[in-house]
């Protein structure tokens, strides 16, 4: 089988209200959360991660790049399979499980691509995270659907302007007391979406 670079998007919305609040309870650093990935699910590049070759690879990215705080990201992807760290902009601390979905916690770093990164958010711009990895693909049954083999090699999650998969949102994290404040009606509906 023939690898080559596959790359996955999906949305990454903030409120500038959870930016300001997020950088306040964080002295100064920007933390975000959401869904980085879906396992078993056709995303709108027509392919599907099945959940265990997905569990393989993050298992190994945890162990070898999250936990040695290593799992360094770029903003926008870069057409290599390796992490230029003149562009890293963010760096993913934590990330598990939930059903099909891989969850994350995201800390934006101090970097020139990270202080950009930062300023995209704060000013309201939908930006889009996005696995990066090295693998092969096998057609399946149904049509424009191709599946992603166990060779697959996660690389990074790059933040990057056009989503394209469908329905994860992150949000910004107070690592300092969670205060609880009424929802408005959209952050309501976002935050069951992401409830599942």
């Amino acid at each position: 089988m023939n690898k080559k670079l596959l790359v996955d998007v999906r949305p990454f919305e903030i409120s500038r209200q959870k930016i300001d609040e997020s950088i306040k309870e964080n002295d100064g650093r920007l933390i975000v959360k959401g869904v980085l990935q879906r396992a078993e699910s056709k995303n709108q590049n027509g392919r599907v991660y099945p959940r265990e070759v997905l569990m393989k690879e993050t298992t190994k990215y945890l162990e070898e790049q999250v936990s040695e705080r290593r799992a360094l990201g770029e903003l926008d992807h870069p057409d290599s399979s390796v992490v230029n760290l003149n562009n890293a902009s963010h760096n993913v601390i934590e990330m598990h499980w939930k059903g099909d979905d891989l969850l994350g916690t995201v800390e934006v770093l101090s970097t020139p691509a990270g202080n950009i990164l930062k300023e995209l958010f704060k000013s309201g711009i939908k930006l889009g995270i996005s696995s990066r990895g090295l693998g092969s693909v096998e057609p399946m049954r149904e049509a424009d659907t191709v599946e992603v083999q166990p060779d697959f090699e996660l690389i990074a999650f790059d933040f990057v302007s056009n989503p394209s998969t469908h329905g994860a949102f992150m949000r910004p994290v107070n690592e300092g007391v969670e205060k609880q404040k009424p929802e408005s009606k959209i952050e309501s509906i976002i935050n069951s979406i992401m409830r599942g």
